[in-house]
């Protein structure tokens, strides 16, 4: 097996935001820290990278060092993390309604 690096095109401040929004999720469910097989970090980098690149999570998960398990199992956490931040339809056109944005 061969390894390679990578350069991931989206901003490190995102990385980190995502990760702190699992942080909290982890903390909001009581998991203990040093339980899980990867950081809030690498878990929002993995899931990031599965967004932007579309790869296999087995292979995604050998890159990060973890099975192919843990890399299934990252993935619906943090997409649920991720759409507790989104917004409403109701809030969504309440916003649009209040930038005057034309019908």
């Amino acid at each position: 097996m061969i390894a390679y690096r990578a350069i991931l095109d989206v901003p490190r401040e995102l990385v980190h935001h995502v990760a702190r929004l699992l942080r909290a999720e982890r903390r909001r469910v009581g998991t203990r820290p040093g339980t899980r097989a990867l950081t809030c970090f690498y878990q929002a980098l993995l899931v990031l990278v599965w967004f932007r690149e579309g790869e296999d999570k087995t292979a995604l998960g050998a890159g990060f060092g973890v099975s192919r398990a843990t890399a299934y199992g990252t993935s619906p956490t943090t997409v649920r993390v991720l759409a507790a931040q989104t917004p409403t339809l109701h809030d969504a056109l309440r916003r649009v309604a209040d930038q005057d944005w034309p019908p």
